[in-house]
């Protein structure tokens, strides 16, 4: 039974993905998807790679999830997910890859200015 390895991160999150075959179970630090994200549209998110491939009952797959709220770590564990698929067949790449979910989202916060409220943000101009 060989264990394939994937990270993926998104925003503060990072998702560490150790897939093997066997009957669909997905584990999120030790407890069930249904479990760890109640929210139906996130577990089709994370399931999304698995559904566009027609793999979701072959696999088992053992994550470990750090960091970032629950939207970004769904996304994360998308991404860790889709590398790890392409890991144990690489002709599955290219679907993956037109569905978008190969793509590392790069987006972060940006920083807090020094003088301003926000990092966009200004303070209220008064003319006089």
């Amino acid at each position: 039974m060989e264990v394939t390895h994937a990270i993926g991160r998104r925003k503060a999150a990072i998702a560490r993905v150790f897939v093997c075959e066997g009957a669909g179970q997905i584990t999120i630090n030790k407890r069930t998807l249904d479990n760890y994200f109640p929210s139906t549209i996130l577990q089709y998110i994370v399931k999304q790679p698995l559904n566009t491939l027609g793999v979701a009952e072959k696999y088992d797959i053992k994550v470990n999830l750090i960091g970032g709220g629950f939207k970004g770590q769904a996304e994360a564990l998308r991404l860790a997910i889709a590398r790890a698929l392409v890991k144990i067949n690489a002709e599955d790449k290219k679907a993956l890859k037109v569905a978008g979910f190969m793509t590392r989202d790069a987006r972060e916060v940006e920083r807090k200015k020094p003088g301003r409220p926000k990092a966009r943000k200004r303070f209220q101009f008064s003319k006089r």
